[in-house]
């Protein structure tokens, strides 16, 4: 285990130190990052990056496939106490946009989108997911644990996920994972202090902007079975509104509409 500070400048800000632990194989970053103790946290962020995991996570209970030593995968922890039960969503968000972005500066035509709420789509295939597990206190949020996992230099895929992909696949180059993690993390904790200042317009706006199917008619289905619609919003509390053919919205929350690819 290799534990370093990283002091991340740039995205406009000055940024505060984070603290990152490096391992070679863990169960779930996630896992590891709860179970810290306070004696071991130095610093406001602490990120856990590894280079394998066993049981990796991600959305609706499904595992994260990654070939040790080939893709990006980390949790980062913090406290936000300052964010109310109703406004977590934003850092959900603030991950997401910050790992698109990043990606952008890799792979073009297309450029990668975020499929809601949070994954990292390119042309139809992932290649990312986000994992957030989040204690509260009363209204407020007390810590947030940020899992992400990014294909980045992995050309076989073995289990019967869908549809991965990796930058490597669709680009050819190799990406250095710790490069990626300190970009992503620049970004992150920039989108993190306009949160924590109450200034989230644009965050707001720049996700709606970089979402997967953002314009035209597409197939979802839901519990009532397929049909067509366009994304209308995103509310602030992570609800998605759809517009159907008929012109009548439908609202859902996580795991209540599937996008059909």
């Amino acid at each position: 285990m290799i534990k370093e500070k990283y002091p991340l400048y740039g995205y406009g800000n000055n940024l505060d130190e984070v603290q990152i632990i490096t391992l070679e194989e863990v169960d779930s970053t996630n896992n590891y990052a709860r179970e810290l103790s306070v004696r071991e946290i130095r610093e406001e962020f602490v990120v856990v990056m590894a280079q394998a995991q066993t049981s990796g996570r991600g959305q609706r209970g499904n595992s994260w496939e990654s070939e040790p030593g080939k893709n990006l995968l980390f949790s980062i922890r913090m406290n936000p106490v300052f964010l109310e039960v109703g406004n977590q969503f934003l850092l959900s968000q603030a991950m997401a946009l910050s790992v698109q972005e990043v990606l952008y500066d890799y792979v073009r035509s297309p450029y990668p989108r975020i499929k809601w709420p949070n994954d990292i789509y390119w042309n139809k295939k992932k290649l990312g997911g986000i994992l957030i597990e989040t204690d509260l206190i009363g209204r407020q949020v007390d810590t947030c644990i940020i899992g992400v996992g990014v294909n980045l230099n992995q050309e076989h895929f073995v289990s019967d996920a869908p549809n991965p992909i990796s930058v490597r696949k669709i680009t050819g180059y190799t990406c250095e994972p710790s490069t990626i993690l300190h970009k992503i993390l620049q970004r992150f904790i920039y989108y993190y202090r306009q949160i924590e200042e109450g200034d989230t317009d644009s965050l707001i706006a720049r996700y709606h902007k970089a979402l997967f199917r953002q314009v035209g008619y597409h197939k979802y289905r839901d519990s009532n079975g397929l049909f067509e619609a366009r994304i209308h919003r995103v509310e602030f509390d992570g609800h998605l509104v759809l517009e159907d053919l008929k012109g009548a919205m439908r609202t859902y929350g996580f795991k209540e509409v599937e996008c059909v690819l």
